[in-house]
């Protein structure tokens, strides 16, 4: 079975239109929320995009207002099988070194880093994790530690469909 991780600039796409927002969309209509996820930090970071978004007009107020809404019920509601990963000092300690490693900013860092570990839990029950990012050097970073990415921007949606197919 595949899970697919989430950094905010793959996200954002699922609450403001960009492109690559269909393929979000789709994974979203065709995969168990619980097989999706993103670091708590990630929802802030989504949230201040959408914040600037709106305050450069890119979005109309309207659409933040309904953005905000859908990000609450589909993520951060308490009944939501979305998965939220914390951020507790562990992983931020561990990040530090993918800092250096890939020239990767801290928020990417902590995103990568706790992929990492999700996947190698879901390695013992045979089970693959996605990291879902339009960053590039987040996704080069990725690939070089050995995670499956997505780039909703360039990748084929025949991609999720061969993958999803398999859950």
């Amino acid at each position: 079975m595949y899970h697919f991780y989430f950094d905010a600039s793959a996200l954002v796409k699922r609450y403001t239109q960009e492109i690559g927002s269909d393929k979000i969309n789709f994974l979203f209509t065709n995969v168990p929320l619980n097989r999706q996820m993103c670091l708590i930090l990630g929802v802030v970071e989504l949230f201040w995009i959408c914040v600037r978004k709106k305050n450069d007009d890119r979005i109309t107020n309207q659409n933040f207002i309904q953005a905000s809404v859908n990000l609450n019920s589909e993520i951060l509601d308490h009944n939501s099988d979305f998965k939220t990963i914390p951020v507790p000092d562990s992983l931020i300690l561990n990040s530090m070194s993918l800092i250096e490693t890939h020239s990767l900013n801290s928020v990417d860092a902590l995103v990568l880093r706790s992929a990492l570990n999700i996947a190698a839990e879901l390695r013992n029950t045979d089970d693959r994790l996605v990291l879902v990012a339009s960053d590039q050097r987040l996704l080069r970073a990725a690939r070089s530690e050995g995670l499956l990415v997505f780039n909703p921007e360039n990748d084929s949606q025949q991609i999720l469909k061969n993958w999803i197919t398999r859950i």
